[in-house]
This record gives structure tokens, C-alpha cells and sequence, in this order.
């Protein structure tokens, strides 16, 4: 594994334990350098109530650009809400707060989900 990659997990592993002690649903993303993936686990992560990724058929864009996270901010959003879910907290899983987390998070919010 890259020392990038390593420092990412790092971060993450450290974010994660502090999410856990807020006891509520934690929406977690994850970049490949192809696709984009969204998954909203229950608090104590153990459960996947809904998930969302470019790699499904009904995807509007199949790319891994803005606009299709954008697109896959709102697709989730909806999801957790149809489950009864508007109340999450945000796991970036170590990534920088710009670009493909920024436009997923913002359009998850104008979607309907309080961060």
C-alpha cells in the first residue's frame, strides 16, 4: 500500500472512533480512481441501511467526476429518508474536504439530511 493510502486509513481509523460516540446513523464515502461509493451504516456500524454508487444501472453518469457525485449525494439522500433517517454524520474516510466529498455533501444536504 502507498504511504498516501496508509496516512488516509489513518485518518479515517481516528475520525471514525469519535463518530462512533455520537451514536447516530454514520454516511460513509469511498473514491476509486473510477467509481464513487456511498454507504449510511447504522451507529454501530454494523448494519448498511442504504447505499448508492456510479456503478449502478439507473446511475446518471457512470464517470467519477462532480457532477455524478453531485447526482449521487441526492440518490442517497432520498434513500435514507425513505428509511426514516434525515439525522447522519459525515464520515469522509480521510478525504480532504474538496472537489467529489465537497459536491457529495453539499447536494446530500440540500437533498434533505442534516450533518
Amino acid at each position: 500500500m502507498s504511504e498516501k493510502n496508509i496516512s488516509r486509513l489513518r485518518r479515517a481509523k481516528k475520525t471514525r472512533m469519535k463518530i462512533r460516540e455520537q451514536e447516530a446513523p454514520r454516511l460513509s464515502v469511498y473514491r476509486s480512481s473510477k467509481n464513487f461509493y456511498a454507504q449510511l451504516f447504522d451507529s454501530l456500524g454494523s448494519k448498511v441501511i442504504a447505499s448508492a454508487s456510479t456503478v449502478e444501472k439507473d446511475a446518471k453518469s457512470k464517470n467519477n467526476n462532480v457532477d455524478s457525485a453531485k447526482d449521487l449525494g441526492k440518490k442517497i439522500a432520498e434513500r435514507a429518508i425513505e428509511n426514516g433517517i434525515k439525522k447522519v454524520v459525515f464520515d469522509r474516510s480521510g478525504y480532504k474536504y474538496h472537489g467529489r466529498i465537497k459536491a457529495f455533501a453539499d447536494s446530500a444536504r440540500q437533498a434533505g439530511l442534516e450533518f
